[in-house]
């Protein structure tokens, strides 16, 4: 698999002209200083489609490193860290935590849906936000996303790092970590 994704990285970044289109993204590029942000966080986590872990107990290389850096140990729930692991390998400093809740303060809340916005899922047996993912695209009323520990049936306690299809429905917020509140630009 590691081929593949170094194959289509290459690949991806000699197609890359350098220009996208307001709104256009294509996530099959490697991430470079040259892209939008936006493109730059939905290639690296699609670079990421595929990782699952060792043992089925949040763990494994891949989920050992998006858990260290947010500074928790193996064994831990890892989808916030997952978001937290692409932002940061996309030079932002901030998201940085494990804690999904925590990816959803009030001035990164918005009602736009964009490409790398963050979505958070609430949980009323829990009270809280309990899983979260970026969003690729929107299609109608779904949304196609790419989160980590989850799986096929989209549960908050998978084994992988997957792109899913989800209501929008079934989202309670999103966060946009790239716009500062009240600005809207194409980044």
């Amino acid at each position: 698999m590691a081929t593949v994704k170094i194959f289509l990285g290459i690949v991806c970044f000699a197609l890359f002209s350098g220009h996208s289109l307001p709104g256009r993204y294509n996530i099959n590029q490697a991430p470079n200083t040259a892209m939008p942000d936006r493109a730059k966080l939905l290639c690296i986590a699609k670079n990421e489609v595929g990782v699952r872990e060792l043992s089925g107990h949040n763990d494994g290389p891949r989920v050992a490193a998006y858990l260290r850096y947010t500074g928790v140990e193996q064994g831990s729930p890892w989808c916030a860290a997952f978001v937290s692991w692409v932002f940061g390998q996309a030079g932002y400093s901030a998201p940085r935590t494990p804690w999904s809740p925590a990816l959803f303060p009030f001035d990164k809340r918005t009602e736009q849906i964009y490409p790398a916005v963050v979505f958070g899922i609430y949980f009323s047996h829990l009270k809280r936000i309990a899983h979260c993912g970026l969003v690729e695209r929107q299609e109608g009323d779904w949304l196609i996303t790419i989160e980590g520990n989850t799986n096929m049936e989209g549960s908050r306690e998978g084994d992988g790092v997957y792109r899913k299809r989800r209501s929008v429905k079934a989202i309670k917020y999103f966060a946009d970590w790239i716009n500062k509140k009240g600005v809207d630009d194409e980044n």
